[in-house]
């Protein structure tokens, strides 16, 4: 499978994970996330609505991150997509940077609202295409976003999952634990065991990720490949063919 193969599975996938929610917000920076979102959308027309931050066309917030945090406290967001420098196995994010702060180094863009959609979106999931024990650590080195709260805290949100170039995740919320749910082609246990810092849970014969679907790869070519170009115009020359 070539790199622009394992991507499109990923937005694959995405799709999948999206197809019960009305409406899915994406911040920047985030291709895959917004492709699948889209995919979503084109296949079975839910979500109904799909906003991507910095888009034209594929955006109805007029108030930038304000609209969409507003969104968020009304309610009114299925599922969003939160990365970290760091994640580790308890859900918790590090976007402030490795090592101890305020002397991290080097420092990442910082927590911006991560820790407010964390608590408000019902589906949040993590996305981090690199799988190493250098992104996926036994404990974050600061805590942006916390992946659990105590009893006592009024929360809504929280992660659903993590997806990365090598599996995908699904997080208990009771137990404060990830359990492995499928193990990409390009992939196997054993490297997932080697390249994650964290201890999960995990069967001896767990699923390979199902190939996706040649039907929705067409879809993705020949109607969300374009509407993805609009604000990611290198990302869509990097994994599509040239037209023509």
């Amino acid at each position: 499978m070539s790199l622009s193969d394992d991507k499109k599975a990923l937005i694959c996938l995405i799709a999948g994970l999206l197809k019960d929610c009305n409406h899915v917000a994406v911040g920047a920076a985030s291709p895959i996330p917004g492709a699948g979102a889209l995919l979503a959308k084109a296949a079975w027309g839910t979500p109904q609505h799909v906003n991507i931050l910095g888009s034209v066309s594929n955006n109805f917030f007029t108030g930038g991150g304000g609209e969409l945090f507003d969104c968020a406290a009304q309610g009114r967001i299925d599922a969003f997509f939160l990365g970290g420098g760091q994640i580790d196995g308890e859900a918790n994010i590090n976007l402030m940077g490795r090592g101890e702060y305020p002397l991290s180094q080097p420092r990442w863009p910082g927590t911006f609202g991560s820790a407010y959609l964390y608590f408000l979106v019902p589906k949040v999931i993590l996305f981090r295409e690199e799988h190493s024990r250098r992104t996926l650590v036994d404990k974050v080195d600061f805590i942006s976003a916390p992946g659990t709260s105590e009893d006592h805290v009024y929360r809504k949100g929280g992660p659903f999952g993590l997806l990365t170039s090598k599996g995908f995740f699904h997080f208990n919320k009771a137990q404060k634990r990830f359990s492995l749910m499928s193990v990409h082609p390009s992939s196997s246990l054993e490297d997932i065991l080697d390249n994650t810092g964290f201890d999960f849970d995990y069967s001896a014969d767990v699923p390979t990720t199902e190939s996706p679907d040649p039907a929705l790869l067409q879809l993705l070519e020949l109607k969300v490949r374009t509407k993805i170009a609009e604000v990611y115009p290198n990302f869509t020359e990097t994994i599509f063919a040239k037209a023509g």
